[in-house]
């Protein structure tokens, strides 16, 4: 039996292949079908690291068929269902399957849309070494990871490989996220990239559901006065969310809304009371001052009046206490400015010129002399 090639490379490689099989040699691809489960039905320990990762379950079979085969490392396989066309990449962790069977991540799963005992061809494959990969989780509780392409460079030890169109889980802190890939360098014609001893830079897009906080409009002080008190050392500014949630004006030191407060109730139930009946002698004793022909008495006086000095008044103004809610802050008290260096002078200066205690002392006995 002879063989003439006269065509491009395709028909050549094609005629190689057939001349191989026509003596009896093995085809250098792997290609089997198996039936396919998710990894939480394998038997044994459970397997929670293996179910969020990219690697499958073989039988031991696939490892004899794998070693007489000339297969590159690492192994990558292409996994594909052909009843709904879905194709994707794995790697494969163990050959522990039971014969005719094979065990995926369940992601993996969802991804070929595949169900449990339906029939899946694996293929082995070549990948590229990727350099760029571009994704994008599906929750906005993603962003609560505060380093997150470390908790990725950590996950990406139980994948070998990452096609375009996967969305695969990882574990962190106990929650599972779920991440797509959008894009990868280089793309080749399967949209497919291997992650296994490469340097891999990560890209992400906005999460799925994620809506940026918007910035409410700024009620700031004009430029003028914020120049002057910022050059006094303070910055003066309106009155904020903040401040309206907690009536900041009602507690503030200047307020005097606290002492009305205080007058008003201390004003209910006022006056004195008056007995029908006396007691012999203690009459003018008891019974309180009233003026005559009104029925309010005269407050009596609660305190020890020193005649010369003015009576002492309870200041009931602010500060009053400040009740906020836990996990929050309140920076808006007012700001006494500082004094710039002409200021703080000029207030010495003030200051020196006032004497305390002035006066000539007058003595009632003249002295020996006469004067």
């Amino acid at each position: 039996m002879s063989y003439y090639f006269n065509g491009d490379e395709d028909d050549a490689m094609g005629m190689y292949q057939r001349a191989m099989l026509a003596r009896g040699a093995r085809p250098r691809r792997f290609d089997e079908y198996y039936r396919c489960y998710p990894v939480a039905m394998m038997p044994g320990p459970e397997r929670e690291s293996a179910n969020h990762g990219g690697k499958v379950f073989m039988p031991a079979s696939a490892l004899d068929k794998l070693t007489q085969l000339h297969i590159t490392y690492p192994m990558l396989f292409e996994l594909t269902n052909g009843a709904k066309s879905k194709s994707t990449h794995a790697g494969v962790l163990e050959f522990t399957a039971e014969e005719g069977r094979c065990y995926l991540p369940y992601w993996l799963m969802n991804t070929l849309l595949l169900e449990p005992g339906d029939l899946l061809q694996i293929k082995s494959t070549d990948l590229p070494a990727g350099n760029f990969i571009k994704l994008q989780a599906q929750s906005p509780t993603f962003l609560d990871i505060s380093d997150p392409k470390a908790v990725l460079e950590n996950s990406f030890r139980g994948f070998s490989c990452l096609t375009v169109g996967d969305v695969f889980t990882f574990r962190y802190n106990d929650t599972t996220y779920e991440m797509a890939v959008l894009e990868v360098k280089p793309a080749g014609e399967k949209g497919a990239i291997s992650v296994q001893e490469t340097d891999l830079n990560v890209d992400f897009a906005e999460p799925l559901g994620y809506v940026a906080p918007q910035r409410a409009s700024g009620t700031s002080t004009p430029r003028s006065i914020g120049s002057t008190m910022a050059g006094k050392g303070g910055m003066m500014h309106t009155e904020g969310s903040m401040a309206q949630a907690i009536n900041y004006s009602a507690i503030a030191p200047s307020s005097d809304t606290a002492a009305l407060g205080h007058a008003k109730a201390t004003s209910h139930f006022s006056g004195g009371g008056h007995k029908l009946v006396n007691k012999k002698g203690k009459a003018a004793a008891l019974t309180p001052a009233s003026t005559p022909g009104t029925s309010t008495p005269v407050a009596q006086s609660g305190g020890v009046t020193i005649p010369g000095m003015p009576r002492t008044v309870q200041n009931r103004n602010g500060p009053q206490p400040l009740r906020l809610p836990p996990n929050k802050l309140f920076f808006g008290y007012e700001i006494k400015p500082l004094r710039n260096k002409e200021g703080q002078a000029e207030a010495d200066a003030e200051q020196k010129k006032k004497h305390y205690f002035e006066g000539e002392g007058q003595s009632l006995r003249k002295k020996k002399d006469g004067k």
